[in-house]
């Protein structure tokens, strides 16, 4: 492991910026926005991955310097689990690094959101990357 990062923020922050429709293209990928519509566009599930993003770049240990919103993608597996994808610079930082999968958690309640991220460059034994999957989806573009 190199990394960990963890992020929570209140809801209402995020309904404010959505209400406004303020930027929501410059933080939220096709994929990510078409997720959220299909959620029935809640709250909690723009602040879930708002808060994903900014524990993936934490846990990179580059914050948003010289990486941009989009270049982090929340995705999701067929049972919903969330999948933390790069792209651009995001990408390249990865390769560079060596790094060899991303863990992401997200949870919510009411009043706040919050997410947890793991980075690590070493396969663990135990770990998901047998299948090679978290190897094809920090590379997808």
């Amino acid at each position: 492991m190199i990394g960990t990062g963890v992020d929570i923020i209140e809801l209402k922050r995020i309904k404010r910026m959505v209400d406004r429709h303020k930027n929501l293209d410059r933080i939220y990928t096709n994929l990510e926005l078409t997720y959220i519509m299909g959620k029935g566009n809640r709250i909690e599930t723009y602040a879930g991955i708002f808060a994903a993003k900014e524990a993936v770049v934490k846990a990179l240990g580059t914050g948003f310097r010289g990486i941009e919103w989009t270049e982090i993608e929340i995705d999701h597996d067929e049972a919903g689990k969330p999948i933390a994808l790069t792209h651009g610079k995001a990408a390249k930082h990865v390769a560079e690094e060596g790094i060899r999968g991303i863990s992401i958690s997200i949870s919510h309640d009411r009043i706040q959101a919050i997410a947890f991220a793991v980075v690590w460059t070493e396969e663990d034994n135990e770990g998901e990357l047998k299948d090679g999957k978290y190897m094809e989806n920090l590379g997808r573009n």
